[in-house]
C-alpha cells in the first residue's frame, strides 16, 4: 500500500480538497486551486509534446513570478528534473551550469533574455521557451500549453527516490556545485515546513525568498498541501512587501535577515505608525544566522513573529528550528530574542543533528565547546552532481558536514557561532564573527554589519567591520570601535570599522563575506566597499 513520498502528493491533496479556494494571488490575477491544477497539467503536457522525457533536465531562469511557481510542479510531474538558475548570475556562470547539468531545455523569463544572448549563441542546440511575455520569433511555454494535450495530475507517476531537482550553490568558494535533491527529500522538507509553521487554509504566503534558492525553501509545495494562498514578489522591495502584506492579507513569508533590516529601515523612514500585518505575520528566517538584535527589532517595531529555521541547500533547505519552550513568550524581549537566535533542534522528519569534534565525538552540551554541525537523515542530498570526490568529502563517515561551527546547549539546542571559513584566528585566539556582529547590531545607528578577517603582519589575522548605518543616523568609526571595546574582550574587538553604503549580497540576501575578504587581501589598508559621501552616514542597500 505504499505510495511515493513526493511533493506532488501535497499538491494533489490541495487540488482535491480546496478546488474553489484561492491558490495564487497576483496583481490582476487570481487562480483557484482547480484553475492552477489545469494550468499545470497543460504545462506538463506541453513539455512532453516538446520531447521532454523522464530523467531529462529542464532549466528555469525566472524570478518569483506565477509562471515559475507553476514550473516547480509541472516539470517534476513529467518525471524530468528541474534545474533552477540564479537570475543574478553572469552569462559564463549560467553557461557552466547548463552544460554541467546537461540541460536539454531552458525556460526563461522574457525580460531576462538580453542577458542570455551570449549563452544561447554559444549553445545552438539548447532549446528555449519563454514565459512571462511574448517575444517575437521565440516560442513561449504559454503558447505551447494552449495547444497541448493536458497531462492528468497523478503524483504516483514518479518514484520517491527519483531526482526532482539539481540546485546549484552560489559558488562563493569556487565553481557552483549541483545539489541533487530527490522527491523524497523535498516531500519530507515540505511537510516539516507545514508542521513548523502550522500552515492552514487561512494562510497567505508571500514568496520573498527566491524560489531558485532551494526550491523556495519548500514553501511552494507546503502551502499547496495546506490549501493556503500564494502571493508572488519578483524583486525584493520593502515598500512592495508592505503593500502586498496589506493588500492580500499576508500571514507568512520567508526571507534572509538582511531583507528584514530593509523592512525595518523602510518602516522607520516612512514613519509608519501602523505596520501592515502587525500581530498577524510570521516571518520565517533562514540563510545567515540572524542577529538577536534584528529579531528583537522585528518583533517589537514591526510586530511580526519570528520563526527561526536553519539549513543549507544540501539538506533540502532546513534541518533544525528553534522550538519555543513553555513560558518563552513571556520572557523579556532581549532574552526572548537571544533564545530565538539559536538554530534549535532537529525538525520532526529531517533526521539527526550533532555538534562534533574533529574525531567525530560529540562536544560537551555545555553551551561553550565549539564543534562542527553534522547531519544525517531524510533531507540530506543524494550527492553533488557529477562530483564524486566532493560528495565523498561532504558525506564523510555517513554524516553531512555543514562547515558551520556551533555550541550545543544543555537543553539540546544548537547555536551557530560562525562558518568555519568565517572564523577569525588572531594571535592563536579564535574570534566568531557573528559574536562581534551581534554587538554592532545593538548600536542604535547600525542597520547592517559584517565582520571579516584582514591580514595582520604580527597576529596573522585581525577583525575588520563593515557597517551600513540606519537611514538618518550618525556614528563615526571611532564611536563604533569604542562601542565594541566596551562590550567585548579587547582581542575580539574590530581593529577597524569601515562605513559603507551597502554590503555585497547574494540573491537570497546572504552577505558575501568572501568578497570583503578578497578586497582586504588585495588592498589591506583600503575599504572593501565604496565609503559614503559623508564619513558618518550610510544608506540601506539597494
Amino acid at each position: 500500500m505504499e505510495v511515493p513520498l513526493t511533493p506532488l502528493a501535497l499538491c494533489q491533496r490541495g487540488f482535491d480538497l480546496y478546488p474553489g479556494r484561492a491558490a495564487v494571488l497576483d496583481d490582476g490575477l487570481r487562480l483557484t486551486y482547480d484553475e492552477l491544477r489545469r494550468r499545470i497539467e497543460r504545462l506538463a503536457g506541453a513539455l512532453l509534446g516538446l520531447g521532454v522525457e523522464r530523467g531529462d533536465r529542464v532549466a528555469l531562469l525566472a524570478p518569483n513570478v506565477v509562471e515559475a511557481f507553476e514550473c516547480y510542479t509541472a516539470v517534476p510531474l513529467t518525471g524530468a528534473a528541474l534545474v533552477p538558475l540564479n537570475v543574478r548570475l553572469a552569462p559564463a556562470e549560467l553557461g557552466y551550469i547548463l552544460d554541467h547539468a546537461g540541460a536539454r531545455l531552458l525556460i526563461a523569463h522574457a525580460p531576462l533574455l538580453p542577458a542570455l544572448e551570449p549563452v544561447l549563441r554559444a549553445r545552438p542546440g539548447l532549446r528555449l521557451l519563454t514565459v512571462g511575455g511574448r517575444v517575437a520569433g521565440l516560442p513561449s511555454l504559454e503558447e505551447a500549453a494552449a495547444a497541448a494535450e493536458p497531462l492528468p495530475f497523478d503524483a504516483e507517476r514518479v518514484g520517491e527516490r527519483d531526482l526532482l531537482s539539481i540546485n546549484y550553490t552560489s559558488g562563493t568558494t569556487g565553481r557552483p556545485k549541483g545539489v541533487r535533491q530527490t522527491h523524497r527529500n523535498n516531500f519530507l522538507n515540505s511537510v516539516d515546513m507545514m508542521l513548523a509553521l502550522r500552515l492552514a487554509p487561512q494562510d497567505v504566503c508571500l514568496h520573498v525568498a527566491p524560489m531558485f534558492h532551494a526550491n523556495g525553501w519548500g514553501l511552494i509545495w507546503a502551502t499547496l498541501g495546506a490549501g493556503a494562498a500564494n502571493v508572488m514578489l519578483a524583486k525584493v522591495d520593502p515598500g512592495e512587501i508592505f503593500r502586498r502584506i496589506e493588500r492580500y492579507g499576508v500571514t507568512l513569508f520567508g526571507a534572509a535577515a538582511t531583507v528584514l533590516t530593509l523592512c525595518l529601515e523602510h518602516a522607520r523612514a516612512a514613519g509608519l505608525r501602523e505596520v501592515p500585518g502587525r500581530g498577524r505575520v510570521r516571518w520565517l528566517v533562514g540563510g545567515m544566522a540572524p542577529p538577536a538584535e534584528v529579531i528583537r527589532r522585528v518583533e517589537e517595531e514591526l510586530g511580526w513573529r519570528v520563526v527561526h529555521l536553519y539549513g543549507l541547500t544540501e539538506v533540502t533547505a532546513f534541518i533544525t528550528w528553534h522550538e519555543e519552550a513553555p513560558g518563552e513568550s513571556s520572557l523579556p524581549a532581549p532574552e526572548r530574542a537571544r533564545r530565538k537566535g539559536r538554530q534549535g533542534v532537529a525538525l520532526p522528519l529531517a533526521g539527526r543533528v550533532r555538534v562534533v569534534r574533529e574525531d567525530m565525538s560529540d562536544v560537551a552540551r555545555d553551551g561553550r565547546e565549539l564543534g562542527e554541525v553534522v547531519a544525517r537523515g531524510n533531507v540530506v542530498m543524494e550527492g553533488y552532481h557529477r562530483d564524486p570526490e566532493g560528495t565523498a568529502r561532504a558525506l564523510a563517515g555517513g554524516w553531512f558536514h555543514t562547515g558551520d561551527l556551533a555550541v550545543w546547549h544543555p537543553d539540546g539546542e544548537i547555536e551557530i557561532r560562525d562558518r568555519a571559513k568565517d572564523l577569525i584566528v588572531s594571535g592563536g585566539e579564535k574570534i566568531a564573527s557573528l559574536e562581534v556582529e551581534g554587538v554592532l547590531y545593538r548600536h542604535p545607528a547600525v542597520a547592517q554589519a559584517a565582520v571579516v578577517a584582514a591580514p595582520h603582519p604580527l597576529w596573522g589575522e585581525t577583525p575588520v567591520a563593515f557597517v551600513v548605518l540606519r537611514e538618518g543616523a550618525e556614528a563615526s568609526p571611532e564611536e563604533l570601535l569604542a562601542w565594541c571595546r566596551e562590550r567585548l574582550p579587547h582581542f575580539k574587538a574590530p581593529t577597524r570599522v569601515e562605513l559603507v553604503r551597502e554590503l555585497p549580497r547574494t540573491a537570497s540576501g546572504k552577505i558575501q563575506k568572501n568578497m570583503l575578504r578578497q578586497r582586504l587581501r588585495e588592498s589591506p589598508g583600503a575599504s572593501a566597499a565604496e565609503p559614503p559621501a559623508g564619513a558618518s552616514a550610510g544608506a540601506p542597500p539597494a
